[in-house]
């Protein structure tokens, strides 16, 4: 009955909110409050959705659990540049704060807020340009882990096989935790002719701050802990322009990789794949065609492992690559792609991966008023590399996860805009030679679907 009344009361509060989004968005213009040139974003958004596997388990063990999730997003950026004298360098000197407070209905473990801060700094004073762009999150959730396991028996009744799922079905649940994240990127660019010089740096950190459980016995079969992990570098690129619009690019970064190790009161494992490593990279950036712009870059990665790193070799040499295209195909569609490879870490601790993503992106703006979008997503965590194959023998892994996105989005006026998307997911394990006694590869295996709703009033 309680649970009844709650979607009652949600749906009477969404259907009311609603109504009066509409409402707003209906006013005239010079009623309603007109944002400063240094406000370019002010906005409120609702969306309520719903997920039928909310830990992208594989059903063999646990089943899968959904849940209905309303999240609240408003949103302000400012950007100071215009506040500035007119020869300031700056074209843009922002920040934005862009907060999702979200509520799972059936699972309330789960809730979370999200507070996201963004800085970007663009200019440029002669010859030279800069730009920054900094993303900081504080996560403000549970800080206990999900426990994946049926039940916490030992011998033949036991089940706890679900800590063998794939490496894609830990990611939302590990999002909705208790952390702080931050990315950073930072270019310094020199141009001479033809010719530039441009120093940068990058920056990817996860700080973690959920509990360490030992999991080698009850109540915490299972459980999923969850180490910090981060990424910096930085160095030097080259570039010639063969073309007044398209560049050719080498480049060279030092950077270094950081893998939480487990005390030993949690683990007896005591692997962990901290490293410091070269790259060598070739690029092209610009627009080869007036449709089309384009920025890859790739090359070797020497990279030098602790010896705590449950690899054959300390010191591979591997691979880095990534790229970002978009295409305008017509004036009202366009395709992006973006790919990335490279060697990183796991959150779940212990062992790198090599890491790959293709992302395929299509919109059409149908009329001025209706888009339509479609995406498709191909991931792949590749763990085998190591010979760690302790507890839940995190070397014996390859896991891969296709994703297909389509959505439909209305514009009924300026400010108010109405989205109905969906997000389809489907788990694999592509390494074969798992034992079967271990029963792991099915348990790798999983669907996922998420369908929502949003309404958003931009002022």
């Amino acid at each position: 009955m309680k649970n009844h009344l709650n979607k009652t009361v949600l749906v009477q509060y969404f259907s009311l909110a609603s109504i009066v989004i509409v409402s707003a968005g209906t006013a005239p213009a010079q009623e309603l409050f007109k944002k400063p040139e240094w406000l370019p974003q002010l906005s409120l958004g609702i969306s309520e959705g719903y997920d039928d596997n909310i830990y992208g388990v594989s059903g063999n063990g646990m089943q899968p659990q959904g849940s209905w999730i309303t999240t609240v997003s408003p949103a302000i950026g400012f950007n100071f540049a215009p506040l500035l004298d007119s020869q300031a360098p700056f074209q843009k000197l922002s920040l934005k704060y862009t907060p999702d407070f979200a509520f799972f209905h059936e699972a309330p473990s789960e809730n979370y807020d999200a507070h996201k801060f963004g800085t970007a700094i663009d200019g440029a004073v002669d010859d030279f340009s800069f730009s920054l762009e900094n993303n900081f999150l504080y996560n403000d959730g549970n800080k206990t882990a999900p426990t994946y396991a049926l039940n916490q028996l030992t011998g033949p009744l036991a089940n706890q096989f679900d800590k063998y799922r794939n490496q894609f079905a830990n990611t939302p649940a590990r999002e909705r935790r208790n952390q702080i994240q931050e990315q950073e990127a930072t270019a310094l660019q020199y141009d001479v002719g033809r010719a530039f010089i441009r120093a940068a740096s990058s920056l990817l950190d996860y700080n973690m701050d959920t509990a360490f459980h030992n999991t080698s016995k009850a109540p915490y079969l299972g459980y999923q802990n969850y180490v910090d992990r981060s990424d910096v570098n930085g160095g030097a690129d080259f570039g010639y322009r063969v073309m007044t619009n398209l560049a050719l690019t080498t480049g060279y970064r030092y950077g270094s990789q950081f893998q939480q190790q487990f005390p030993t009161s949690i683990s007896s494992d005591s692997h962990y794949s901290s490293s410091t490593y070269q790259q060598v990279l070739f690029g092209v950036e610009g627009k080869p065609f007036r449709w089309l712009s384009a920025k890859l870059a790739g090359g070797p990665d020497f990279r030098d492992y602790n010896p705590y790193t449950p690899v054959h070799n300390l010191h591979p040499t591997k691979y880095f690559g990534e790229a970002a295209l978009t295409a305008t195909i017509t004036t009202n569609q366009s395709l992006t792609f973006s790919y990335k490879q490279w060697n990183w870490v796991s959150s779940t601790g212990y062992v790198p991966e090599f890491d790959s993503s293709y992302v395929l992106n299509y919109h059409w703006n149908a009329t001025r008023q209706l888009g339509f979008d479609l995406a498709a997503k191909l991931q792949e965590a590749d763990y085998t590399s190591g010979y760690d194959t302790n507890g839940t023998a995190p070397s014996i892994r390859a896991d891969r996860m296709y994703t297909v996105s389509p959505g439909v989005s209305y514009a009924f006026t300026p400010h108010l805009a109405a989205s109905v998307n969906y997000n389809f997911d489907a788990g694999n394990n592509v390494l074969y030679t798992i034992p079967a006694s271990e029963h792991a590869a099915a348990y790798k295996n999983f669907i996922r679907d998420v369908v929502s709703l949003t309404l958003i009033y931009k002022f």
